[in-house]
C-alpha cells in the first residue's frame, strides 16, 4: 500500500504542517467554517470586531474582537462583505501577511472590498492579493455548502492543486 492509502486508512499520520483558519465575522457560514476546519486540523480562530455582533458562535468556541496575529501559516475568510469595517479589517489582515485572504461573495457583483482599500491607500499589488470569490465552484447555496466549498478550496490551494474535476 502506498503512504496516501495508509493514510487514508487511518494506519499513517497525515501532517499537514500548521494550518490556522481566521473567520471573519460571526455569520452562519463562520460558524461551519470553524467546524470544519477544526476537523480538519486547523487552529481555528473567529474574529468579530463587534462584541454585540456575536451571536452565531457554535459552542466550545469563542470570538477574539482583536485580530489575532497572522503569520505564513493563516488563511483569512473574510464571511461578510457587507460589513463597514470591511476595509479595516481586510487592510489589518493584509498586514499581517497570512498566506491567503479571501472574500465570500456572488462573483457577478463587484467586490466592495476593493474600493474600500482603495479608499485606504493600500497598494494595488496588496489589493490583488484578496481571493473572491473564494472556494471551488460546485454551485454552494447554504452556509455548510459554501464553508465547505472554502475549505476544499483552500486544502487544494495548500497543496497545488486546481481543485475541482480539472486534474
Amino acid at each position: 500500500m502506498s503512504e496516501t492509502c495508509d493514510v487514508a486508512h487511518g494506519t499513517a499520520p497525515a501532517d499537514p504542517g500548521v494550518r490556522t483558519l481566521v473567520a471573519v465575522f460571526a455569520s452562519p457560514v463562520s460558524r461551519f467554517l470553524l467546524k470544519f476546519a477544526k476537523d480538519l486540523g486547523y487552529h481555528v480562530a473567529l474574529f468579530e470586531p463587534d462584541p454585540a455582533r456575536v451571536t452565531d458562535v457554535p459552542e466550545g468556541f469563542e470570538a477574539d474582537t482583536v485580530l489575532p496575529s497572522l503569520d505564513a501559516s493563516a488563511d483569512v475568510v473574510v464571511t461578510d462583505h457587507h460589513r463597514p469595517e470591511l476595509g479595516e479589517v481586510l487592510k489589518a489582515a493584509l498586514e499581517g501577511k497570512p498566506r491567503w485572504v479571501g472574500v465570500l461573495g456572488n462573483p457577478r457583483h463587484p467586490g466592495p472590498h476593493v474600493a474600500a482599500l482603495q479608499a485606504l491607500g493600500v497598494a494595488e499589488a496588496d489589493i490583488a492579493r484578496v481571493h473572491r470569490p473564494v472556494g471551488l465552484n460546485i454551485g454552494s447555496r447554504t452556509p455548510p455548502e459554501i464553508a465547505l466549498a472554502t475549505l476544499a478550496g483552500l486544502v487544494a490551494d495548500r497543496n497545488n492543486r486546481p481543485g475541482g474535476f480539472d486534474f
